[in-house]
């Protein structure tokens, strides 16, 4: 077996960011992806930069043809989940929409992937991870006391509260669909994930134990103990010893072990105790305080850069990075009996049109018809 989801159909109309990641994820996982997408039918095969694009191969289709917008049809009365990424109502004006689809195949789960979703008044809108994490309220607790909120990449919208939870409810959804015969539209916002993802800092607010003022508070920056340090060597040690038994072991590592220090809730002398942490980190580098800490528990780890991490000891160990041609991430998570794989590296629009789409039953004859036709492009 190729993966847990070995077996699962998934045509995807071609974006950016959040989708394409989605359908690497499934496809990492031994679904059997199409990436539909304007390209190049007769194009090379060889690897490209763009590992989003990985595990899959990419179909050449133009979706504003009448030929290519019949065989994306055709294609969905086999699949289990078509996947999209545009604004809402462009699908729908292509002749692609739902309703579209659910006529040809009525168990189909239609992925929906915006930043707003697909109604109310922001729902045709331009904007970007950043305008969606702010409107969720996910980007203002980012960020140190007295500053400017965070720009956290495009981690938390595009990929956490996008990409992830799109996946998680397609996969739901053909689990529904299985039992009852029935497909759905799944409609992944990214301001709405971004929202679920804030779950325990809107309970904290409840319970009176997080301020909306940034870097004062347990996880932002507020607390000595869960901080980010600079070294001599202008590297960084991040710290997160918040239980007690880990912040006993940090102030071993620091050599305040004994001490007369004041106790460690208590928020008043934070600052104070942060200027000190900073002081000790700042006379050592990275790496001699990783050798300091590298037998104790204290919940401290060396900050690396993505280069670094995918050739760090623990991480060649549990070969969580790929190196071969590019570098990426390896699929994750693991399972024990059906492990996903990188099952092809990325490569050119339009490369894989040929055996992607006779994987799918479409076979010689009927693909230069198809071309011919300008379904292709």
């Amino acid at each position: 077996m190729s993966g847990p989801l070995h077996g699962l159909k998934v045509l995807e109309l071609a974006g950016i960011g959040p989708s394409p990641y989605a359908c690497m994820l499934l496809a990492d996982l031994g679904a059997d992806v199409l990436r539909l997408e304007r390209g190049d039918p007769d194009a090379e095969s060889a690897t490209t930069w763009d590992v989003l694009n990985r595990s899959r191969p990419s179909v050449a289709i133009d979706l504003k043809s009448d030929a290519g917008r019949e065989l994306v049809l055709e294609l969905c009365e086999q699949a289990d989940v078509l996947i999209e990424g545009f604004r809402p109502g462009v699908t729908e004006r292509l002749g692609l929409g739902p309703d579209d689809v659910r006529r040809r195949n009525a168990r189909l789960v239609y992925g929906r992937m915006t930043g707003y979703g697909q109604q109310g008044p922001l729902s045709l809108r331009a904007g970007h991870d950043i305008n969606y994490i702010a409107v969720s309220g996910a980007l203002w607790p980012i960020g140190r006391a007295g500053e400017k909120p965070v720009v956290p990449l495009n981690l938390v919208g595009d990929f956490g509260g996008g990409a992830l939870f799109l996946a998680f409810g397609v996969v739901s959804a053909v689990l529904c669909a299985r039992d009852t015969g029935e497909g759905q539209v799944v409609d992944a916002a990214m301001v709405d994930g971004s929202a679920s993802m804030m779950a325990m800092t809107h309970a904290l607010l409840n319970s009176g134990n997080w301020h909306e003022e940034r870097g004062v508070n347990l996880l932002d920056s507020g607390a000595p103990f869960y901080e980010v340090y600079e070294t001599s060597d202008h590297g960084y040690v991040a710290v997160g010893a918040i239980e007690a038994k880990f912040y006993v072991a940090l102030l071993e590592g620091l050599g305040l072990d004994g001490a007369d220090l004041p106790a460690q809730m208590d928020r008043a002398q934070w600052p104070a105790m942060k200027e000190r942490f900073a002081g000790l980190f700042a006379a050592r580098t990275r790496d001699e305080w990783t050798a300091a800490f590298a037998d104790l528990d204290a919940c401290v780890a060396p900050v690396l850069s993505p280069r670094e991490a995918a050739h760090h000891p623990y991480n060649t160990e549990r070969e969580v990075f790929a190196t071969d041609d590019v570098v990426q991430p390896r699929p994750a998570p693991r399972f024990s009996r059906t492990p996903g794989a990188i099952s092809r590296p990325p490569r050119a629009a339009g490369s894989g049109t040929r055996e992607g789409l006779a994987s799918w039953g479409i076979g010689d004859e009927r693909q230069s018809a198809l071309r011919e036709a300008g379904a292709f492009g």
